[in-house]
């Protein structure tokens, strides 16, 4: 299997795309942990699946975007497994609105989970992949972070501060054999997605010229891709996964 032998942690992989990505690394022979924050049935389901293909799971509760909090997601992580090689940090959430409208509060919070949260984590997991000279940090970012989006100028600050993020991460481990590396997802099927009125799905839909809205499973297979030996000399890049939403 191309991830035999790994361990990773997924952020908010209780549904959506953090599910699907969380269920493609145990396909390849990774150990999962399933971190979640408030929806622990979903998560627990998610480990049960994995633990079905013949993998270790865990499903941990962690609000990522408390530092405390994320450092311990990790300790447990190498508590129970023995080693963390895998960071895939997708925990995110949206507080939509125009900007003379958006509340400090809805700020703040979008900012604290979305790119504290992913640095929070970072700064936890690099320990024991210094340590080890190997490392595989994935973060989920946005075509929002690239593009921007009126109404959502919480959440595409976010996402792009993730990108920066990543370009740093990248350049500080690089030497360590620690590959930092953004995913930008484009229209995806979710429940974030589906609950946008259908004249928005529409107008997203016309500026695809695959036609088609992708699904959680799409960006899984590329983060499984970065997350193993082919991808040891992509560091530092932003991949969008669009169906050329955004050529």
């Amino acid at each position: 299997m191309y991830l035999n032998g790994r361990v990773a942690v997924v952020t908010g992989s209780s549904r959506g795309i953090g599910r699907a990505v969380a269920l493609a690394l145990a396909r390849e022979g990774a150990d999962v942990v399933v971190n979640y924050s408030g929806r622990e049935a979903d998560a627990r389901e998610v480990a049960e699946a994995i633990t079905a293909m013949g993998r270790r799971a865990l499903a941990l509760r962690a609000d990522v975007a408390d530092p405390a909090q994320a450092a311990g997601l990790v300790e447990e992580a190498v508590k129970n497994f023995g080693r963390l090689d895998i960071l895939v940090n997708n925990a995110g959430v949206t507080r939509d609105n125009l900007i003379p409208r958006i509340k400090e509060e809805d700020w703040d919070a979008v900012l604290s989970v979305n790119l504290k949260g992913a640095f929070n984590c970072i700064k936890s997991a690099i320990r024991p992949m210094l340590k080890a000279r190997w490392g595989r940090i994935i973060n989920i970012t946005s075509v929002a972070g690239i593009t921007g989006n009126a109404g959502q100028a919480n959440y595409c600050a976010s996402k792009a501060g993730l990108i920066g993020l990543t370009k740093s991460a990248a350049k500080e481990f690089g030497s360590r054999s620690i590959t930092v590396n953004a995913v930008a997802p484009g229209y995806i099927v979710s429940e974030m997605t589906e609950s946008l009125p259908a004249e928005a799905k529409n107008k997203m839909l016309a500026g695809i010229p695959l036609g088609r809205p992708g699904m959680p499973e799409d960006i899984a297979a590329l983060v499984v891709f970065l997350a193993g030996e082919s991808a040891a000399y992509i560091t530092g890049q932003v991949i969008t996964v669009d169906g050329g939403m955004t050529m």
